[in-house]
This record gives C-alpha cells, structure tokens and sequence, in this order.
C-alpha cells in the first residue's frame, strides 16, 4: 500500500451536529440498539417527570405501553413552559426535544440523575419515528409534533387546560433499533426500584399492547427500603433494620434497610444516587464493615465468641442477609465507565459507623432476635 493511501488531513473529519449525530451513532448515547437501548428510551423520557416529583411540583407519572408499541409518558405537574422565553424552572420544552445538554450534572442529591448516559428528552427525539409533546400550563394546551427529531410544523395551541402536566408520547425508530418489543417486566423492575429508593415518588405502569389481557403495577414505597425487605419471604427474625443519617463529611446521605432470612443466599443491592452499583464500591464495603464490627462486639460481649475466636469477617455474614444499601450524594464519583462501583472515600468510614451504630443498639435491644442471627452465621460458616 502506498504511503499516498495513508494520508490523512482535516479534509477528512466529518462532524455531525445536533440530533443528527444521536441517529448516526445511538449507541453512544442509549447503549446499544437492542432491548437495553430501547429501555433506556423510557427511562430518559420518565426521569424529567420523576424529578418533578422529587422537587415538589408534581405528584404521579403514569407510563403506558401503548396498543400501537409506543410509550406514553404523563405527569400531573405545573407543564413544561413552551416557547424561549425566560423561566425559572428550567429549559423550554422546545429546547429539551432538540438540543443535546453536556457538562457537569448540578450537584443535587435529590434528584435522578438519568444512568449512565443522561441525555434525556432529546435523545428520545431523535430516535424515535415520531414524537408528540402534550403541554398544560396557565390555562392552555399546547401540542409540539416530530418525526424522526425534526419538528412537524410549529408548535399547536390546541384549546384551554384545566390543570397543569406534561405527556410525552413516542415510537422507536424501527430504522434504528433491532427490536420494537418493550419488556413489561425489565421496566417494572426498575421502576420499582425508584420507587423505594425514592419514597416520594408515585409510579404506575401500564400495559395495553394486548386487549385481552391489560395489565397495571403501581408502586409507592412510603417507608423507602423497609417496606421493601419487609416484603422478602422467609425472615430469620420480625424486624426489619433500617434507618438514614445524613454526613457531612460524605456530602450526602447514606440510608440503609436489612435482614437475615432463613437461606443460605446472600443479596445486598446498592444504589448510588439511585443507580444500581453492580460492582459495589466504598458503601458497600462500609455496610460490611460496620455489620462485622458490630456482631463481633455484641458477640464477645455475651461470650459468644471465645478470646481466643477470630472476629468475624465480612465475609462469613452474608448468608441469608438480605439488605438495601442507598447513598445519596451531591458529588457522586463513579468508577469505570459504565459507572457501576462507588469510588467517593469518605463514604466507606460514614457508612461503617452508621452500620455499627444502629446494628449495635439493635442487637442489645433483641437479645431474642440477636442469638438466632448469631447462631445462623455460626452455623453457615461451620455447615
């Protein structure tokens, strides 16, 4: 080959802008163009609405499957404001459907904060054949149409509005994804988890692609992570652990809920800034930490364990333990770039206190409850 054929020059560069890009190379913005890509459209498109929730200004989002194989996304909150004048709730929805939003997410534990992408409705826009946008605000309906991102005439005052909200409705691309077909229980799934990661937050999913057969799930956890380990079958003891402190010193929140079952199993999910952490980090280290701390100490106390015995290690607890391990932090650091495994240090020390804490007066307080957790860590370390 040639060194002519090498040559290589800005001529070359192709650059594409705005939207284009998103269709050109979706992967880079939903993941992939598969049944993973095509749940994170639903994802992107609910998580404005669920942080109108978490800031106060609405109260549901109810999101449907719909009979055509679309989504419809709709919340009851003030309307998204339509047009470029200035407001103080954030970018016109005009805005948000056309323009791409880089740089560093505002430092705010509160709210979502849109997985490992987050580039949210635009994206959505883009890969979709067509989208429409249903605003109510100030007494008015508004109606904003788009067809593979490009908008469909201007945007449509429609007739008077009663109430206030925004419903974003919207069909995959077929051009782009390799499957249509939406997961009713992969997206149940994840909204359940916001849900009692969340406590404020009142979600319903719909699905009416088959009319023979509707179904719907709502979920509201109003005791965050306890109502959901109370929920787990087969408990070793009545009680449910949990509780939330805030530290300063971690910039955040750190809330925790566990129990021990009667299996050998162990399953602890942990969650940084409502994100999944598959590959766990410095809170999850610090939930592990404090529990052996603080069954070592109780343990020694009533000469359950010798002078001459070991503490326990994190390790040889997890048998039947099942827990939720949530932080919710104004800085999150994420490790690698599918950001699944907390890196922030501070968090490991505020978390292992925490645990140790709140397990140590536990088990004083259930002496009952405490010998049977011991006697089955005893018993799963020497079966």
């Amino acid at each position: 080959m040639s060194e002519e054929s090498h040559t290589y020059d800005a001529s070359m560069i192709v650059v594409f802008e705005g939207l284009e890009a998103v269709r050109k190379r979706p992967g880079m913005y939903i993941g992939s163009v598969g049944e993973r890509g095509l749940h994170h459209l639903v994802l992107e498109a609910a998580e404005r609405a669920l942080n109108e929730i978490l800031g106060g200004t609405a109260s549901r989002v109810e999101i449907t499957l719909t009979a055509d194989g679309g989504v419809r996304v709709a919340d009851d909150g003030t309307g998204l404001a339509v047009g470029y004048a200035g407001h103080d709730d954030g970018p016109p929805l005009e805005t948000r459907l056309t323009e791409l939003w880089g740089g560093t997410p505002p430092a705010d534990r509160r709210l979502l904060s849109g997985g490992i992408f987050g580039m949210g409705l635009a994206v959505v826009n883009a890969l979709s054949s067509r989208l429409t946008a249903e605003v109510r605000r100030d007494g008015a309906c508004w109606v904003m149409e788009y067809e593979q991102g490009v908008p469909v005439g201007r945007p449509a005052h429609t007739g008077p509005a009663d109430a206030g909200g925004t419903v974003i409705t919207f069909r995959p691309d077929p051009e782009i994804f390799e499957t249509l077909e939406f997961s009713f229980d992969t997206l149940a799934a994840r909204f359940r988890e916001l849900s009692f990661l969340n406590r404020t937050l009142d979600i319903t999913l719909t699905d009416d692609r088959d009319p023979e057969a509707p179904r719907a799930v709502r979920f509201r956890f109003p005791g965050g992570p306890r109502d959901y380990i109370a929920e787990q079958s087969a408990p070793l003891h009545p009680d449910v652990i949990g509780f939330e402190r805030e530290y300063a010193e971690m910039e955040g929140t750190v809330e925790v809920a566990f129990r021990w079952c009667d299996s050998r199993d162990e399953r602890i999910a942990s969650y940084a800034n409502s994100l999944p952490t598959t590959g766990g980090g410095t809170h999850e280290l610090g939930f592990r930490h404090g529990l052996a701390a603080a069954l070592t100490a109780y343990a020694r106390e009533q000469q359950m364990l010798g002078p001459s015995d070991p503490d326990f290690t994190p390790s040889r607890l997890g048998a039947g333990l099942t827990a939720v391990v949530s932080v919710k932090l104004d800085r999150p650091e994420f490790e690698g770039a599918t950001r699944d495994r907390l890196g922030n240090g501070p968090v490991r020390a505020c978390v292992t206190e925490a645990v140790r804490e709140h397990l140590t007066a536990w088990l004083r307080a259930n002496p009952a409850q405490a010998t049977a957790v011991l006697t089955r860590i005893s018993m799963a370390a020497h079966p």
